[in-house]
């Protein structure tokens, strides 16, 4: 078997840990494909991704495409003379492409396949209440996160785990994970396992403004859950009424209290130290919140200089 040749595929941080493994256990990457510069931000200056970020860091050859039907694009990715590509966390690629390098290409995907297909499945892991997750390699086919399963890995969620934090550590299993699935290819033919689509499947929705909304009607563990799986990022929002004026808040960080209590879904409780919102069956305290044009910061230092009226509420 010839040595590999690897062109790798990718955008986010996560993408960038896995990369980094692949060369520190000096596997040669023969190019780097991620997505075309953007404007963003208030100011719209052109943002790099972070794999880009790296790739220029490591002088790896880097391609931008914005088609990837393209055919300069595809001229250029057959120069490279990869025999095998490997995906994380870029997008869909057309049969031309994945088909394209003599061993394939596979993607590592952070969720326990077929569970949580899609965009943020690490989100929604735990927005969902998971207790475990994990990641796994698959080689791709001509739909989203189909194909056939090389390796698994998996990892308990713990109870108070954000979604950065589930990121960081299925980022390390992951590149574990890739660096595994890189020995079995080398190996020759490695075995794979048929994905089997069940009814009950849960997916990864790409996250949007409605579904990081907190509705406090929810029980007080489902809504604890949506806050720590949206935090650092998106996170999750919600509307603040108080002295008579409406403004939007986002909530980093929270803990649930199960308990009976009387007062209307939504009311806030606060002192100097704490800041309680009742739901049904008890209260989610706010320990990390965003104020309109303020920095994220914790409740018990915002409380020393901001007061909330004793009838506002959260909505």
């Amino acid at each position: 078997m010839e040595p590999l040749r690897i062109v790798f595929m990718g955008t986010p941080d996560f993408a960038v840990g896995i990369l980094d493994c692949i060369l520190q256990n000096h596997y040669t990457v023969v190019g780097v494909i991620t997505v075309a510069d953007k404007p963003a931000g208030r100011g719209q200056k052109v943002k790099y991704s972070a794999v880009k970020e790296y790739a220029l860091a490591q002088q790896l050859p880097l391609l931008q495409p914005t088609n990837l039907k393209d055919e300069t694009f595809l001229a250029e990715l057959a120069a490279l003379q990869a025999n095998l590509q490997v995906v994380v966390a870029f997008r869909m690629l057309p049969k031309v492409v994945w088909e394209m390098p003599q061993y394939g290409t596979f993607n590592l995907h952070a969720s326990l396949l077929p569970n949580y297909r899609g965009a943020a499945p690490i989100n929604w892991a735990i927005i969902n209440g998971e207790t475990e997750t994990g990641v796994t390699s698959f080689f791709i086919d001509d739909k989203i996160d189909t194909g056939a399963m090389l390796l698994q890995a998996k990892t308990p969620i713990d109870a108070q785990e954000s979604a950065g934090e589930l990121h960081d550590r299925l980022m390390q299993l992951g590149a574990k994970t890739v660096i595994e699935t890189l020995q079995l290819i080398e190996q020759g033919n490695p075995s794979t396992y048929i994905q089997e689509d069940q009814p009950d499947l849960k997916t990864a929705y790409k996250l949007n403004k409605e579904n990081c909304k907190i509705d406090w009607t929810q029980s007080g563990a489902t809504i604890h859950n949506q806050i720590r799986g949206l935090s650092p990022y998106p996170a999750a929002w919600c509307n603040l009424l108080n002295n008579g004026q409406e403004s939007i808040i986002k909530v980093y960080e929270a803990k649930f209290e199960q308990l009976a209590q009387q007062n209307a879904i939504g009311t806030i409780e606060s002192n100097k130290k704490e800041l309680k919102v009742a739901v049904a069956d008890g209260y989610v305290q706010l320990t990390q919140i965003q104020l309109p044009g303020k920095n994220k910061m914790k409740v018990s230092d915002l409380l020393n200089g901001f007061t909330f009226a004793e009838n506002a509420i959260l909505y």
